[in-house]
């Protein structure tokens, strides 16, 4: 498929293949040689994190996201609800020299973008969805389904007293090309908490000397993906408990 969808982008179609996040490691050479050729191929894959459930680790993608974003020319998106997802297509279908990847969740997803605005807000790879109306105590990360945890976490440390700012940071490769200023006023000075069901290689980019990640830290196992995600401790109580650990205090 990987091959095909090359061949198709040469002769200036703008093709998309599709298919479980897990499989991508079947295609990597493919997909490596459409980034080496600058030619804009769409990948569409579901299934992107332990949240696949039953099928087990063999089918679970933990390393994959890493992986990928350590490729050259490689813009790898991971949105969080549906406005995020077609924000995503439009950047992948106007982009011309560079191929892309979707990674979509197996579940169901809360809309969190709900204020209208006209801009593309992932098209800078990260911004802010949630800013407090206090100085930031601490700024909670999160990309695809776990941004919704991000969100609630907020809302619970609120109420404790805490000012927690949410950013959403749907491709790492647009926003690392922002200018230094757009990156500190996304991210702020404050601790940073970032959550993904993935692997933490990676993110120390991001979060900094005194950042904590919540995520996974080895491979998945067969479950209820609900259940999965308690079992490996990514929960809107863990990220809450990251985020006042770093605090260090109640106002």
């Amino acid at each position: 498929m990987g091959a095909i969808l090359n061949g198709m982008s040469l002769v200036k179609v703008r093709p998309f293949g599709s298919g479980f996040f897990i499989f991508v490691d079947y295609m990597r050479g493919s997909l490596r040689l459409s980034a080496l050729m600058e030619i804009p191929v769409i990948y569409i894959f579901t299934h992107d994190s332990i949240g696949v459930g039953e099928d087990g680790p063999t089918h679970q993608p933990v390393e994959q996201l890493a992986a990928l974003r350590a490729m050259p020319n490689l813009n790898v998106f991971r949105p969080a609800d549906s406005v995020e997802c077609a924000e995503c297509w439009e950047i992948a279908l106007t982009t011309e020299t560079t191929p892309s990847i979707l990674a979509l969740t197996r579940q169901g997803l809360p809309l969190l973008r709900t204020a209208h605005t006209a801009e593309n807000l992932s098209a800078k790879g990260a911004y802010v969805l949630v800013e407090p109306e206090g100085a930031r105590d601490v700024t909670l990360i999160g990309t695809g389904s776990e941004l919704a945890l991000a969100t609630a976490a907020a809302k619970k440390l609120q109420g404790e007293g805490i000012e927690a700012a949410v950013v959403s940071m749907p491709c790492w490769e647009l926003f690392a090309d922002q200018t230094k200023d757009y990156q500190d006023e996304v991210l702020g000075s404050a601790p940073r908490v970032a959550v993904e069901a993935a692997v933490e290689f990676g993110w120390q980019k991001w979060l900094g000397a005194r950042g904590v990640f919540v995520g996974m830290h080895g491979f998945g196992a067969s479950a209820p993906a609900q259940d999965l995600y308690k079992q490996f401790g990514i929960t809107v109580e863990a990220v809450q408990a990251a985020a006042r650990d770093l605090v260090g205090h109640k106002k």
